[in-house]
């Protein structure tokens, strides 16, 4: 579906994964299936898997139609697991566009989006049972303070975690607007969507386990890349990118990277891009959800 969400830096993803015509590609977050095709257009015999959680991606994968597309109804944290299934358990390239799609956003009862009253949902997957609006009304104060801290990087989580506790000891906090109205007063002057999408963010990561996710399914690329293999990886906030530039960088989060007793380094990956690929004005013009891209390719060692 081609109005489901415009991939970002399509052709750049494309060129990253340096794709061989008989090649097993996996697109790790399938949604509209547009990186899917484009790769599938440049396979002559070959294979791509789509992992997705959301069920609506399924629908995408049914209308592409093409036998060497094997659709996945599963989160890309168990990609070894399933191509162990599919008898596919080394592949020659993996692409992940992480975050949300336009989709998810543009859906109003997804309760993704500040611009919609809704339930505030956030599942990514609708069969998971926690919610956001579970996590506004039941954590601590503490842990409300720790996730808009640290995964919002909001500048005075401690107050809005309070005004939060505040707000639900009268009502529960159950709809978009009802978040939003409990917070309005701690949302700088002239900046509330900036402050109310940091305030979103923060949310749907905690929901969807985001960046656990994020560093589970980076330590089992390794093992089902092969040698020469292209990993493609599209972030958009600074969270995912530093624990994707580690990653390869280092091939840990934390901490530098290991070397054995004669100076090498310990490491799975190599970079193939030194800085992270943007997008340029003219595509961020049409479409802004690229302006925050952040691009980046390794090769397996």
């Amino acid at each position: 579906m081609s109005d489901y969400h415009e991939p970002v830096l399509l052709q750049a993803c494309i060129d990253g994964l340096n794709l061989q015509p008989g090649g097993t590609y996996v697109d790790v977050t399938f949604g509209g299936g547009g990186h899917t095709r484009a790769i599938l257009n440049q396979l002559e015999a070959g294979r791509v898997f789509g992992f997705d959680q959301d069920a609506d991606a399924k629908a995408n994968a049914q209308a592409i139609g093409d036998p060497r597309l094997t659709f996945v109804a599963a989160n890309f944290r168990n990609i070894k697991r399933y191509l162990r299934l599919y008898k596919s358990e080394q592949v020659d390239g993996i692409l992940a566009d992480l975050g949300i799609s336009s989709h998810q956003i543009d859906t109003p009862e997804r309760g993704f989006s500040t611009r919609f009253d809704a339930d505030l949902d956030m599942r990514m997957n609708q069969n998971a049972d926690r919610t956001a609006s579970q996590i506004v009304n039941e954590y601590s104060e503490a842990d409300l303070h720790r996730i808009l801290g640290m995964y919002g990087e909001i500048t005075n989580a401690r107050t809005a975690a309070g005004a939060l506790v505040s707000a639900r000891s009268n009502r529960s906090i159950k709809t978009v607007n009802d978040l939003k109205a409990a917070l309005q007063r701690q949302a700088p002057r002239g900046k509330e969507n900036k402050y109310f999408a940091q305030v979103f963010q923060a949310l749907r990561i905690e929901v969807n386990e985001e960046l656990q996710v994020l560093e589970e399914f980076l330590q089992l690329v390794p093992d089902v890349l092969k040698p020469g293999g292209r990993l493609v990886v599209m972030s958009y906030h600074s969270l995912e990118d530093r624990l994707v530039k580690n990653f390869i960088n280092k091939g840990k989060f934390q901490g530098e990277v290991e070397k054995d007793l004669f100076g090498n380094e310990l490491k799975p990956l190599r970079a193939i891009t030194r800085k992270p690929i943007e997008a340029t004005p003219d595509e961020i013009s049409r479409n802004p959800r690229a302006r925050s891209a952040k691009l980046r390719i390794a090769e397996k060692l």
